[in-house]
């Protein structure tokens, strides 16, 4: 028995992409979704263990997040799970605001409280996702800058208060092509112009991201940690002559 990696949001794009390059390192899987039923084919392909969570939902959290640890510990921790939101600040209501932050941000402080022991146990690593537009400052992101500058400060006070003993950090993407993105890139047109607004000429894919998850979640990245890892083609620091 090893101990496992858990990966909540698994049935989305970058988690599922994780829990496949984890797989081929030969972890063992704790994969949680909404509904566990979404994971059944990634299951059988990496032989996970899978959980029906709702991450907004503090026993639930304690409860199935329990089921994880079976004696050694917990290994990683990567939480997956996250919104995308815009709307104007004179459109956006308190509501908005709310449960933005219990599922980008809440949640993540939930799942790291009920697995810190394990975490300890086994010196594991913790990834938790921003947003490029944290640092940038986007029109319409008032919402989800919100919830996701949260999950940074979140990153840098976890990283503080686990330490040594376990590794925090974040990974703040560009637009990347999963399910919560797909009305942004719904239109050819849209696409486009959403890949042209990074120097790398694209939009991100879930591989891109789970790349650099999979890195921070393994002992290469040993010295790292309380950071903000931005994997956004470029996006947050570079102009181009075609921006």
């Amino acid at each position: 028995m090893t101990a496992p990696v858990v990966i909540l949001g698994a049935n989305g794009g970058i988690g599922e992409a994780l829990a496949r390059r984890m797989a081929e390192r030969g972890a063992d899987l704790f994969l949680t979704a909404r509904d566990a039923d979404s994971l059944a084919d990634l299951a059988e392909a990496t032989g996970a263990r899978t959980a029906s969570l709702d991450v907004t939902d503090p026993d639930a959290v304690a409860e199935v997040l329990g089921q994880a640890d079976s004696g050694d510990g917990i290994a990683g921790l990567a939480y997956c799970v996250g919104s995308i939101v815009l709307k104007p600040v004179k459109s956006a209501t308190p509501e908005d605001y709310l449960d933005t932050f219990r599922l980008n941000t809440l949640g993540a402080v939930l799942s790291v409280k009920a697995l810190e022991d394990g975490l300890k146990k086994a010196g594991g690593s913790v990834v938790l996702f921003s947003t490029v537009a944290v640092q940038q400052g986007f029109s319409n992101h008032t919402v989800i800058s919100t919830a996701k500058g949260g999950v940074e400060g979140l990153t840098r006070a976890l990283a503080a208060e686990l330490a040594p003993e376990v590794r925090v950090n974040a990974i703040a993407p560009s637009i990347t092509e999963t399910g919560i993105a797909g009305k942004l890139l719904s239109s050819e047109q849209m696409a486009k112009g959403l890949a042209n607004m990074h120097p790398r000429g694209r939009y991100g894919q879930p591989d891109d991201v789970a790349a650099m998850a999979a890195m921070l979640l393994g002992g290469d990245a040993d010295w790292i940690t309380g950071q903000v890892v931005a994997v956004d083609g470029g996006r947050g620091a570079l102009r181009t002559r075609n921006q």
